[in-house]
């Protein structure tokens, strides 16, 4: 998920070439989709931004410069998390990610120790949205609701929003941004004007992640370890102590899986070891099958995929693989201990790649 936020001024330019196409049309609710990575939270930002300008740059003659002026007074109160005119409804951890506020009834329930902040938009917070649809503007150039991840909605939240995305008051419009938009209500997604986002290609996606300060050596790696979207690439970058270590260290995780060596995931979470064996796993499906791998480089995987002994996993075994770090994902936020955890996610990934008559089913490793 997008962790980052910048002005509009600075966006990549895959998302301002978005940006000037969407402006032009017309609507009250538009749905932007696609996978994680590629900028639904900034180009959702950039549009309402452009909506509730002071001083808006026209898209008539050159639609890729279209979008906020950046220095008005509207623009500066969104850059300060304060325009009466916009509303975010986000999970609470996302808006805390973000640096938007919370309500101030949750923030109190959150600093009393009542509950943890959501990891769902809680219906409490579309109902206050609906309320927020119906007053005047306070700007006088309309209202604008923000909703992301848009599938963290569950049926009681959607059903919520339903009557005013369907009939909603003349100044207000809405952007709801998705990672996963076929995890939405149909009724949602038929009220919206669809776009589905676009990939850049690895050529700007590499300038940009080098313009971010990620060195020129280490961004292609990045780029693909997170498969292409540059968004995420820059997540990793963020999240990484140090950058230099990850990069080199991302080439020997099928090598490393093939020894069974734990201490290759020193300091990573149980999501990123997850992450990380996923990716794996379906680069080997990949060359399996004569496709091409996305997240590692063929040399990378040739210890694994091709190995001297002439033996490797096969497309059952990696199969059955796959569906245990689904099930591993669903319960990697469970509190259990994460060397442990570690450990048996890297047993599990031994057994499956160290192809031998002899080699345990695959989830019949430790824990």
């Amino acid at each position: 998920m997008e962790a980052t936020d910048s002005d509009v001024a600075t966006e990549p330019p895959w998302i301002t070439r978005q940006l000037g196409s969407l402006l032009q049309q017309r609507g009250h609710a538009w749905l932007l989709a696609g996978p994680s990575g590629l900028g639904q939270y900034r180009l959702g930002l950039a549009m309402v931004r452009a909506w509730l300008c002071d001083s808006p740059r026209s898209c008539a003659d050159n639609p890729s410069q279209a979008g906020a002026c950046g220095i008005c007074t509207s623009c500066h109160a969104i850059d300060v998390r304060a325009h009466t005119d916009l509303f975010l409804l986000m999970p609470e951890t996302v808006m805390e990610t973000l640096g938007w506020p919370l309500s101030e009834t949750a923030q109190k329930e959150i600093d009393d120790k009542k509950r943890k902040p959501s990891k769902e938009i809680r219906v409490d917070a579309m109902r206050d949205a609906v309320e927020f649809t119906q007053r005047t503007s306070g700007r006088g150039r309309g209202k604008a609701v923000l909703v992301f991840p848009a599938e963290r909605m569950n049926n009681i939240t959607a059903n919520t929003l339903l009557k005013t995305l369907e009939e909603p008051p003349g100044d207000v419009r809405f952007v709801l941004a998705s990672e996963s938009a076929h995890q939405l209500l149909p009724t949602i997604r038929s009220r919206c004007i669809g776009h589905t986002m676009l990939w850049p290609d690895e050529a700007s996606s590499l300038a940009w992640l080098q313009a971010q300060g990620i060195a020129g050596a280490q961004a292609p790696v990045l780029l693909r370890a997170a498969g292409g979207r540059p968004f995420d690439a820059l997540q990793f970058a963020n999240a990484s102590q140090n950058l230099a270590s990850f990069a080199a260290g991302w080439a020997g995780i099928p090598a490393a899986m093939l020894r069974g060596d734990v201490s290759w995931f020193k300091d990573w979470s149980a999501a990123q070891c997850i992450d990380a064996l996923q990716k794996l796993c379906h680069d080997l499906l990949a060359v399996k099958t004569g496709a091409t791998p996305r997240f590692f480089e063929a040399t990378h995987l040739a210890p694994v995929a091709s190995p001297a002994q002439g033996q490797s996993a096969s497309v059952r075994q990696l199969t059955h693989w796959s569906k245990d770090l689904v099930k591993a994902r669903r319960s990697m936020e469970h509190p259990y201990n994460a060397g442990l955890m570690t450990e048996a996610l890297v047993d599990q990934a031994k057994n499956a790649l160290q192809f031998s008559s002899a080699s345990k089913p695959v989830g019949q490793g430790r824990g």
